[in-house]
């Protein structure tokens, strides 16, 4: 097998492997609300969640141009550049599972592509107004999804006041399974999305597709890995943001679930590739202090964002380490070293 032919195999082995960690990693973005609120079982929510992840991965291509062309140039990186950025964001995703911190997928790959790229070609191949764009959705999205949840769970304050909590959550209950399956679609239709931009910037690079087009195997592939780590579940992350942040009830886990999914939702149609992790995180805080600020645990989130803001130049890092180290075996063999 030719060289670059390996490398195109192992970019696509590497992608379909990220996809699947991102699955049951980010598995709670969309159910652990539901969850915590015990409106669906463990087992229910992740069938649900996998197969609405599935759906949801197939519903468009937006954001898989935005992450195969924006951030960098597709024609001037080597599959080498890829599989060190798909290698950090893997390393990166199961530390912070292990540790049950809730972090981006998406600032990973970034963070990966940009490290690897730059050990490779210093910033000359970077598309800085594209990451502009892209980093900017990133840290504002979930500030978004914040002020969502908190002006949303404020507007079903103010239409339920007069009824009982009992009722109140009986109620939610029933809505919170619309909510929570709005959740599960939107996370698909963002966050496999930017595996298939990656499977698809290898697939031009190598020179197999003349246009930035993501083929229909990619996109059912990617469905496919996203919805079956979906589907391994993620149970150390969704005890984090299920019941670490705030003590949610039926009516809150609608409010985060609907104001998360709708700024996803308008992100994944404008084609940016926001942080579903960070998105669903930002609503719960927003819901909870719109009780009270006390009813959030702050220290808590005050961990959750110091691994965000750590993740894209910690996988930077990273990535530039393991191209190195990539070139270097290369030129070992190279030279009849191996």
């Amino acid at each position: 097998m030719p060289d670059g032919l390996a490398l195109l195999v192992a970019v696509v082995l590497l992608a379909v492997a990220f996809d699947f960690i991102n699955g049951f990693h980010d598995t709670a973005n969309a159910i652990a609300t539901v969850v915590a609120t015990r409106v669906l079982t463990p087992r229910q929510a992740i069938v649900m969640a996998a197969t609405l992840n599935f759906a949801g991965a197939l519903s468009g291509t937006a954001v898989a141009t935005t992450v195969g062309k924006g951030i960098v140039d597709p024609s001037s990186v080597t599959h080498l550049v890829i599989v060190a950025a798909l290698v950090s964001a893997i390393i990166w995703n199961l530390v912070t599972w292990y540790f049950g911190i809730p972090s981006s997928s998406s600032h990973a790959l970034i963070g990966g592509l940009i490290g690897a790229t730059l050990a490779f070609q210093g910033s000359g191949p970077l598309n800085r107004e594209g990451l502009e764009k892209i980093l900017l959705s990133l840290v504002i999205s979930p500030i978004v999804g914040f002020v969502f949840g908190f002006l949303l769970m404020l507007a079903v304050y103010w239409l339920v006041h007069r009824q009982s909590p009992h009722t109140v959550n009986e109620h939610f209950r029933r809505l919170q399974l619309l909510s929570s399956a709005l959740m599960s679609f939107s996370h698909g239709s963002n966050d496999a999305q930017k595996t298939m931009g990656i499977m698809t910037m290898a697939l031009f690079s190598y020179g197999l597709i003349s246009d930035f087009q993501v083929p229909l195997w990619v996109m059912l592939l990617a469905a496919t890995a996203m919805a079956l780590g979906t589907a391994s579940g993620g149970w150390r992350i969704i005890n984090t943001m299920g019941h670490k942040i705030f003590k949610l009830e039926p009516v809150h886990g609608f409010a985060a679930e609907t104001a998360a999914a709708s700024v996803i939702q308008l992100a994944s149609h404008w084609g940016l590739p926001v942080s579903t992790t960070h998105v669903i995180s930002g609503s719960i805080m927003g819901v909870g202090a719109s009780r009270r600020l006390s009813a959030v645990r702050w220290g808590v989130a005050g961990n959750m964002v110091t691994a965000w803001v750590l993740t894209i130049p910690v996988t930077a890092t990273v990535a530039w380490l393991v191209f190195e180290a990539l070139q270097a075996v290369e030129r070992v063999m190279a030279s009849g070293g191996l």
